[in-house]
């Protein structure tokens, strides 16, 4: 029988407060673990990345809120979120795996990530885009979001429509021909995308990670990421 595939998942940090500590929660690696992977925690050592991304299988990019590059945004946005050292070592990992068609998983920050290195941009706040857009900042709030039929999420799901979290203030409003639109939420908000042709390169606006510990359509999102990486044994 062969090992488990190994996970590298980009830690977080308390931005929110000064940068010093790591800090996230432990439901995405709970989340990779029940789905049958083993996921380790990757730190902002940029000489990690050659050595991650050639023996690990797959890459997840976590939740967080950092200075993205001012071209990321549309003309006269950018980003006021604190500058960190995670965004040189992320963006490395993300595009090394993704170099190497080994499976990338984007939440929040890292389905921003995934549109913008393809091409996409972002605003960063999407309540000023006009007065129909939803709270999508608040960890209470759930709503709708709508599956675009045809789409690798759709397959992975089995379902047109779920009920997800929202914790995200920035959000992609443009994505490129190199990535398709696979969610949105009722006020068009983009909820989702994905690359195509590769073989797995899924990214999420909401936090699939939240719903780990119970019987949710979303634990199908970690299974199939981690049954991609399986490829590479």
């Amino acid at each position: 029988m062969s090992a488990k595939p190994r996970i590298a998942v980009i830690m977080d940090e308390n931005t929110s407060v000064d940068g010093t500590r790591y800090d996230m929660t432990k439901n995405y690696f709970i989340g990779i673990q029940r789905a049958g992977g083993l996921p380790f925690g990757i730190p902002y050592f940029a000489e990690m990345v050659d050595g991650v991304v050639a023996e690990f299988d797959g890459f997840v990019s976590v939740g967080g809120r950092i200075q993205f590059p001012h071209e990321w945004y549309v003309p006269g946005d950018g980003s006021l979120y604190p500058s960190s050292e995670r965004l040189k070592v992320e963006l490395a990992l993300m595009q090394d795996f993704l170099d190497r068609d080994k499976p990338v998983l984007g939440i929040c920050n890292g389905m921003q990530m995934l549109a913008c290195l393809h091409g996409g941009r972002m605003v960063h706040e999407v309540r000023k885009v006009g007065p129909h857009i939803l709270d999508h900042d608040s960890r209470s709030a759930m709503h709708p979001v709508d599956i675009v039929p045809g789409t690798m999420l759709s397959r992975i799901l089995g379902t047109t429509r779920l009920d997800v979290n929202s914790r995200h203030q920035e959000a992609v409003v443009e994505i490129s021909d190199h990535a398709v639109t696979s969610a949105r939420a009722g006020d068009g908000v983009i909820e989702a995308i994905e690359i195509p042709g590769r073989r797995f390169a899924i990214g999420v606006q909401w936090h699939p990670e939240s719903f780990a510990m119970q019987d949710h359509p979303c634990n199908r999102l970690f299974g199939a990421f981690v049954q991609a990486t399986q490829r590479n044994h």
